[in-house]
């Protein structure tokens, strides 16, 4: 699933995913690299949901209108979803590709593990990662809580860190316009 489900506030109110990179949305690249690896592609969208529903695939909201974060959309696909596995990536980092996302997937199950995250030497990429689908009650009953922080509802399941510390651009996001300035002037093989 592709997660963009945020309010972009420091990208101008604009919608992230739907923010040209190269001349395309960036949540086709994102598309373009879950396609590969998953049989069905949920895309997590709250607002301009008519906008992402053209690219083809289902649009799921989070379960209530207030912006509460990665783990509500995760959750969200996690009721939608009829696999074990969902593998989760956010519209924002066009460098991903399905290589990276088959290496959570294989990490996850090679290793038992109920989450395989992205590490890239110094430190975890939370919302690029692979995850058991059964994990649905402990996520509901967390952010029925009030609790949001990612990283530490990972720390309560059995976690493996992936390590991209070679590849570790591949997770560079854009958030702000100067930043998407930035990643067009250079130039990736």
């Amino acid at each position: 699933m592709v997660l963009a489900g945020g309010l972009a506030r420091r990208m101008n109110n604009q919608d992230k995913g739907l923010i040209n990179y190269h001349n395309r949305p960036m949540v086709s690249y994102a598309v373009d690299a879950m396609v590969q690896v998953a049989s069905t592609v949920f895309i997590n969208a709250n607002l301009n949901i008519s906008e992402y529903s053209q690219l083809g695939y289902q649009v799921i909201s989070d379960q209530n209108n207030s912006f509460d974060g990665p783990l509500a959309g995760m959750l969200s696909a996690m009721i939608n979803a009829d696999t074990e596995i969902l593998c989760v990536i956010p519209c924002d980092s066009p460098l991903i590709t399905a290589e990276h996302l088959t290496r959570l997937i294989s990490s996850l199950t090679e290793n038992n593990a109920d989450i395989a995250v992205a590490f890239d030497g110094e430190r975890i990429h939370p919302v690029f990662l692979a995850l058991k689908t059964s994990l649905q009650t402990s996520l509901s009953n967390y952010l029925q809580q009030g609790d949001r922080k990612i990283d530490l509802w990972l720390e309560k399941h059995k976690l493996i860190k992936v390590d991209f510390s070679r590849s570790a651009d591949v997770f560079l996001n854009i958030n702000t316009l100067p930043e998407l300035n930035a990643l067009e002037s250079i130039k990736y093989d």
